[in-house]
């Protein structure tokens, strides 16, 4: 332990027998009270903003109640040095500094470092822990605890196994593994902002990037924690078995999530028909696809579904998609000014394009009348169709009226045969 830090605390402990503790006490439980309640005041009356001026404010309300609580406490130290001891006091000056240095760095690594709403959450709770260690070394307590956790040991076989080296181990593995997600999320946005890379090897480069730091934070973080790396080629026999009985289906949804994303044949925003089920593809990654269809509801597929069954993509080579609308009308309508009203309602829609050419077509000759049908072309199949055909067939109606072209109704001729005469 340190000389200075071994004088505090010997100082410290003899004012525990004295009174002078009592007016330290009240200095420090005032101080922390009324820091934290300005510090909750100014957190409810911070203005919201963007940007910079929002990282500011942020930074700024987690070292409020620190700094506000190190000020009071050394107003109330230089008062009170005067008449008594402020062991008590100057303990606490280190403390409330280092916490007000723990919280601001910690923010800051988060702000640094791609967004994660778990590190968000948990920000508070390493901070502490942090600050923890950061207080146990300032009062010279921490080389006596480790020195009990490294007591606290067994043997497996030749190997000894304390609790210090299970904690450092655990440490040292997730600090590699959150240094390691870091990184690949990091080069994960950079490769997804490169333009000049198609959008589907940007996706595999992405997930191979992050699965290879991944690996290499494993292969860094074993060795730290005492665990010989060769044990893995052990685990690696066991998990080719549990792949090929138990995790073929999880192995060959990845395998064909790599193939889709190589071979370029799905991509995000393609217009898909998959078993039945049509949509636009919001998310594609190495295990499933999201399928949104137009009532707002997304399907998880997995990604075998799409290498072994039939996908009907419908901006494959191009994004012109055909629509059809039967119409029928009577016998004794004008059939050639029927279907000009047809394409002329079409004409009106600005989904439709004009190339390739609307057209109308006489399909067939129907028990009620005489059934046509309305071609049309339009460029944005992922807006879907009920639409546009309620108001191509509102525009055919009102058209038909003021032609009065008949769209007939089911109709039956009853004819009695050898009737008896009443």
């Amino acid at each position: 332990m340190p000389q200075n830090v071994q004088n505090l605390l010997t100082d410290f402990l003899s004012d525990l027998e004295q009174t002078e503790i009592l007016w330290q006490l009240a200095v420090l439980g005032f101080s922390l009270a009324l820091a934290w309640g300005f510090s909750h005041l100014l957190r409810s009356h911070l203005p919201k903003s963007e940007g910079a001026a929002k990282v500011g404010l942020g930074g700024v309300s987690r070292v409020a109640f620190p700094l506000v609580a190190l000020l009071l406490v050394v107003i109330g130290k230089a008062v009170l040095k005067n008449w008594h001891s402020v062991n008590l006091l100057n303990i606490a000056t280190s403390l409330l500094l280092a916490m007000a240095l723990v919280r601001l760095a910690v923010y800051a690594l988060r702000k640094i470092f791609a967004p994660s709403g778990w590190l968000h959450s948990s920000e508070r709770f390493i901070a502490t822990a942090i600050w923890i260690g950061l207080a146990l070394h300032l009062t010279g307590f921490l080389p006596e605890i480790l020195d009990a956790m490294d007591e606290l040991s067994f043997h497996v076989g030749k190997q000894k196994v304390s609790l210090l080296i299970i904690l450092s181990g655990i440490l040292s593995v997730l600090v590699t593994m959150l240094a390691a997600m870091w990184l690949g999320r990091a080069l994960e946005n950079r490769v997804m902002t490169a333009e000049n890379l198609n959008m589907n090897l940007r996706v595999v480069l992405s997930k191979l990037i992050r699965a290879a730091l991944i690996v290499l934070g494993v292969l860094i973080a074993l060795p730290l924690a005492g665990i010989d790396i060769t044990v893995l080629s052990v685990f690696g026999g066991a998990l080719g078995v549990g792949i090929g009985f138990g995790l073929q289906k999880i192995a060959s949804n990845y395998v064909s999530g790599f193939i889709i994303l190589l071979d370029r044949s799905i991509h995000p925003g393609d217009a898909l028909t998959v078993e039945g089920r049509f949509g636009t593809v919001s998310k594609l990654t190495a295990r499933y696809m999201v399928l949104k269809s137009l009532d707002g509801t997304e399907a998880i597929i997995p990604n075998e579904t799409l290498i072994s069954s039939t996908v009907i993509n419908h901006s494959y080579t191009d994004r012109h998609f055909r629509v059809s609308i039967p119409v029928q009308v009577s016998y004794q309508s004008d059939l050639e000014r029927a279907m000009k009203i047809m394409k002329d309602a079409a004409a009106k829609q600005p989904r439709v394009l004009a190339e390739p050419e609307t057209k109308a077509y006489l399909k067939s000759f129907g028990d009620n009348g005489i059934d046509l049908e309305l071609s049309i072309w339009i460029d944005d199949p992922e807006d879907g169709q009920f639409g546009l055909k309620s108001d191509i067939n509102l525009e055919i109606w009102r058209q038909f009226q003021t032609a009065n072209i008949e769209i007939p109704y089911p109709q039956r001729d009853i004819r009695i045969i050898g009737g008896q005469p009443s």
